[in-house]
């Protein structure tokens, strides 16, 4: 098990880095920036429409320049693989799989190092000791 922990882990950790940082960034991105909008809330659920989508088009209104929702979506399409095509979303599939089966791997190496510890010494504490 250690031995495919550590080499999955060189190939895997590029993509689970890009994975971290894009999806931090994606949190730490609306916090920086304003709200939803300049008016307050119950102005905006009061507004009409300017632009009503005909039924057949997926519409979404481009945001305006500078506003923190582009770059959320831009991080969101980074993170999930969309930005590179299907190959980027099998990628960050992968890397998703990577990630639980490192999490399992190493934890079932702690809890084997922990009870070699145990069986080795009398004297209860933990194995890196």
């Amino acid at each position: 098990m250690r031995k495919w922990h550590r080499w999955l882990s060189v190939f895997f950790s590029v993509f689970l880095l890009w994975i971290a940082v894009t999806g931090v960034l994606s949190q730490v991105v609306p916090l920086l920036g304003r709200g939803d909008g300049d008016g307050p809330r119950a102005a905006q659920v009061q507004a009409k429409p300017a632009f009503t989508c005909p039924p057949d088009y997926m519409c979404r209104p481009k945001p305006k320049q500078g506003d923190p929702r582009a770059l959320v979506g831009l991080l969101h399409h980074l993170h999930s693989g969309e930005s590179f095509g299907p190959l980027g979303v099998v990628i960050a599939t992968l890397s998703g799989f990577a990630m639980v089966f490192f999490s399992f791997s190493g934890l079932w190496m702690y809890v084997q190092m922990w009870r070699n510890r145990a069986k080795r010494s009398l004297k209860p504490g933990w194995f890196w000791k």
